[in-house]
């Protein structure tokens, strides 16, 4: 059964996508991509989810199974460029895929999330054919590591396989940075950091050398992780190591975290209520973890348990409110402890934000950036690709990160000389895997990977930061 109808005009570059789910990563998902100029038809067996979708947004709605061929049918897969599957069952969205791809040339990605598959996935993709499976826990998981290594980072994202990030953080009363000048960083202390965005109260901007920072600026910089460590501590921002971690809640994020905590040498506690789920938890991390069966959100279980002791705290229950009380108590007993947070809803970001709970974790939403990656880079193909894109400061920025791939006119010609868009920087350059920060007098060449930061939005290839 159809619900409403598609929007009529035409639109360049636009794909046609099939969502199969229409849980809280599927309307994520249905707004973004229809936010771009994609044509967008959702499918749940569920008419009132179908209703809601199609109802908040202007797209198609058929309710039916995702995995049979009459359904995909009705939904448009004959003509399809992308299906993206995200219900709540692993096999359904792998047999989606799998079916879609046997009745139409669509790309195909599909949601997995049990740590059963996880060291199968690259043989999954490859045999069913599946151009992308994505694991929101999995990639929850890496961001919160990717955090603890900088105790004093909101948040921290990574481009070029990791070999530079940006990094976001506020500048605290009195700190050295306050008062100076972008342009005197070299100057007085050697800063081998790109200053790419400040947030000053409601204001977001991107800065150029006479940009003055103050206290309570949030600043997003990009550099190396070396050379981001030797900034903070220049900065008498270096904060202690992180040598342990207190997770409250033992679902998936918590399974593939105490993974990457481990590898890093950081000793793991897990409060988890569920006694079945400990024993499970015992088997997997024998002698490695400290297990504790518990109600991680009674505060007498956290005074016996010594929270106030450990270097950070990651609530990571499947409650919003209750992951966010956790924070807000582990740093009253604790104010240098490290907190982050996971939210899996994004309706009050702005509340959220107020609360300075430090360090927030949407996994929904980093489900949603790496899927619209995908189709940025699919909706284009020439010149260069879309490697890695995030939305930054609630949306009102992005940093993206293309690969270039042959000459084109903006190659081999210095960055001064380009008419470049106003409210855009071109944060680094990687070649040959050395990250340079970019000067006036450097240029793009062909195999250069590209990271820019700009409010706008839309980008599709490195030719739109021309004017």
């Amino acid at each position: 059964m159809s619900m409403l109808t598609r929007l009529t005009q035409s639109r360049d570059k636009a794909l046609n996508i099939i969502i199969v789910g229409a849980g809280k990563v599927g309307l994520t998902l249905a707004e973004k991509l229809t936010a771009e100029g994609n044509n967008v038809t959702i499918i749940d067996k569920s008419d009132k989810f179908v209703i809601r979708a199609t109802g908040m947004y202007d797209i198609m709605g058929v309710v039916g199974n995702g995995s049979s061929y009459s359904t995909l049918k009705e939904a448009g897969i004959e003509d399809a460029d992308l299906i993206i599957a995200v219900t709540d069952s692993d096999e359904l969205n792998l047999l989606c895929c799998t079916l879609a791809k046997k009745v139409s040339d669509c790309s195909s990605i599909a949601r997995v999330r049990t740590p059963d598959y996880g060291d199968e996935l690259p043989y999954l993709r490859d045999k069913l054919d599946i151009s992308m499976i994505i694991n929101p826990e999995l990639e929850a998981a890496r961001e919160i590591n990717r955090i603890l290594h900088f105790p004093s980072a909101i948040s921290v994202n990574a481009f070029a396989k990791g070999s530079v990030d940006i990094i976001k953080f506020k500048i605290p009363q009195g700190n050295a940075l306050c008062g100076m000048k972008l342009m005197d960083f070299p100057k007085k202390e050697d800063f081998d950091v790109l200053v790419c965005a400040v947030e000053r109260g409601s204001e977001l901007i991107i800065p150029d050398g006479s940009f003055t920072l103050l206290p309570n600026d949030v600043v997003s910089f990009i550099a190396s992780p070396y050379k981001a460590y030797k900034f903070f501590r220049k900065i008498g921002m270096g904060g202690h190591r992180v040598n342990s971690a207190t997770l409250i809640g033992g679902g998936r994020t918590a399974f593939y975290l105490t993974k990457y905590l481990l590898q890093s040498g950081i000793s793991v506690k897990i409060i988890e209520n569920n006694p079945d789920r400990c024993r499970e938890l015992s088997e997997i991390f024998p002698n490695k973890v400290v297990i504790v069966n518990g109600d991680g959100t009674d505060e007498e279980i956290l005074r016996q348990e010594n929270l106030e002791t450990t270097d950070a705290v990651i609530p990571l229950t499947g409650i919003d409110e209750e992951n966010i009380l956790l924070s807000l108590y582990a740093m009253k007993i604790a104010p240098d402890i490290k907190a982050v947070t996971k939210v899996n809803h994004g309706s009050f970001s702005n509340v959220i934000r107020g609360l300075e709970l430090g360090s927030v974790v949407y996994p929904r939403y980093m489900t949603a950036e790496i899927i619209r990656t995908y189709v940025r880079a699919k909706r284009n193909s020439i010149g260069s690709n879309i490697e890695t894109l995030y939305r930054l400061f609630d949306d009102r920025a992005e940093a993206i990160e293309f690969k270039i791939e042959s000459d084109t006119e903006y190659t081999n010609i210095p960055l001064k000389d380009l008419a470049l868009k106003k409210n855009l920087l071109i944060a680094s350059i990687i070649r040959d895997g050395e990250a340079l920060t970019p000067g006036g007098n450097d240029c793009i060449k062909p195999g250069d990977t590209v990271i820019i930061v700009t409010t706008h939005s839309g980008f599709d290839n490195i030719r739109d930061i021309l004017r």
